[in-house]
Formats: C-alpha cells, structure tokens, sequence
C-alpha cells in the first residue's frame, strides 16, 4: 500500500475517480473532512456505494470518527457487513480505548475488518506501542503530523522534528509486529515538501504515504516502490539462501556483505513487493 488516497465522503462524485486512480488504496473519510451537521449525509453516500460491486478493486478504507463519540457508532451501525479492508481510527491514546472500539467492531462483521490506528497526539505517540499490541486486529499505526504539531507549535519543515516522531511511530509499530504509515501533507502544490517527507518515511522503513490529491499519487507510489537496484540485490540475496540452506550454511555472503536472518527477511519482503 505505497499510496492511500483521502476522498470525503460527503463528496460521492468524487468515488469512482478516486477508484479509477493509480492510488493502492482508497480512504472514504467520514471524521474531519465532513462537517458536523452532514455526517449523516455521508455515511448514506458512502454506504449506497459501497453496496454496489466496484469497478475497480483497492484496498477499501474508511476513516470513522474516533471512538468514544456518538458519531463513530452511529458510523459503524451504518457500514455494518459492507466489505471493508481497513477501518481507521483517529485520535487514539489508550490501548483501552483501542481494544473498546475493536470490541464494538467485531460485534458487526462475520469477518472484521483490520484497523489503521491514526497517532496524533502527545499522549498517542507515547502509548503507541501498547496501543498497537492491544488487539490483534491492527494491521498499522498511522502518524497524524498535521494534528501533532500543530497543536503543540512544532515546525514541520524541520526535519529533525518530522524524524523524531516518525522514528517513534516506527519503533512502536515495530514492538507490535505492525506496519508503519505516513501522514498526509497538506500543501498539495508543494510537491517537494512531500518528495522530502515522503523519503524520510521511506528511510525509517515506512510502508506508505497518505494522499489529499490525486497529483500526490504518483510521487508516493514511485518513492514507496523498491527501485531495480534493490530489487535485484534482495533477488541474488534470496537466490543465495536458497542455496546456503542446501548447503546447512546459516549465514552467507552477497555482493561482498555477509547475510544473515535480518537482511534475508528484509529482501524478502522487497522481492514480495516488486512481484505484487
């Protein structure tokens, strides 16, 4: 899931283009982007669609209001049994309150769906890892920077600010055995602002970023994508393995580095990724 793209849900002419984009994934908002008094409104888009069979298969996504909030159940009565991938939590700070709104979500699939839990507060970024464990049903941990630093007053074109909260997420996503995922950045004209962040994210081993506009879908999936070199050296890394475990070799050597089980897993999941 190199890129996700945001669609309000309150915007329904917007749905089948957002599902014929190069965007992997595709997240229905019905939390920030739709105003309090069309909440309503949205959730009936959201569900006539989803009723429908799509055109084009991606990854379903549907970011809820948070949990605790007269909206999020009024959210899941409505897209009860509709087939969604991920569900996506915003707001989380507690791994109490992670394993109250996975409760009241599984109540209402056969099969529920997986939850992207969005950490976008001080106290979230500190509970991330125990929020992430909580449930088995998380799948990943998003990082809300928008909501983080603004609040606080925290200058997002430092990167060393953007490093050290995307270094946290990633550690604790990495505690739960969970992916970590980037956040979405606003300034849909400054596409080197989000070329930059983007690569940061990618360097601290980030699966994907989010996407406010169709023009940022090409620059995720291209920064996300493995490029050919390290394809073909997770190849030969792969390639050898298989010959070292014939031989009882626990570790080997490639291109000059000796491999062992880290970067073995590491260019499998590469060689995963270019063959998907």
């Amino acid at each position: 899931m190199r890129s996700k793209l945001f669609v309000p849900a309150i915007r329904p002419e917007l749905f089948a283009k957002a599902m014929a984009s190069q965007a992997d994934a595709v997240s229905f908002d019905l939390e920030d982007a739709v105003p309090a008094d069309r909440k309503a409104q949205a959730r009936a888009h959201l569900v006539e669609f989803l009723r429908e069979p799509a055109a084009l298969r991606k990854t379903i996504i549907v970011r809820v209001n948070a949990s605790g909030t007269p909206d999020f159940q009024a959210d899941l009565d409505a897209l009860a049994g509709l087939p969604i991938d991920l569900i996506n939590l915003p707001k989380t700070e507690s791994a109490d309150e992670l394993r109250a709104a996975a409760s009241s979500i599984a109540r209402r699939w056969p099969q529920p769906p997986g939850l992207l839990v969005t950490i976008e507060s001080a106290r979230g970024l500190r509970h991330a890892a125990a929020i992430a464990g909580a449930d088995a049903s998380v799948a990943g941990l998003q990082l809300g920077l928008g909501d983080l630093f603004e609040a606080l007053g925290i200058d997002r074109r430092n990167h060393a600010n953007v490093h050290a909260a995307m270094y946290a997420l990633r550690m604790a996503a990495a505690e739960a055995g969970v992916y970590a995922y980037d956040s979405a950045w606003g300034a849909i004209e400054d596409e080197a602002g989000f070329r930059t962040e983007a690569q940061q994210a990618r360097a601290l081993g980030f699966l994907g970023k989010s996407c406010i506009h169709p023009r940022q879908v090409a620059l995720a999936n291209a920064l996300f994508q493995p490029t050919e070199e390290e394809i073909a050296a997770a190849r030969r890394i792969v390639a050898a393995a298989a010959e070292a475990n014939t031989r009882g070799h626990g570790a080997f050597v490639v291109d000059g580095r000796m491999i062992d089980a880290p970067y073995l897993r590491r260019a499998q999941a590469i060689v995963a990724a270019a063959d998907a």
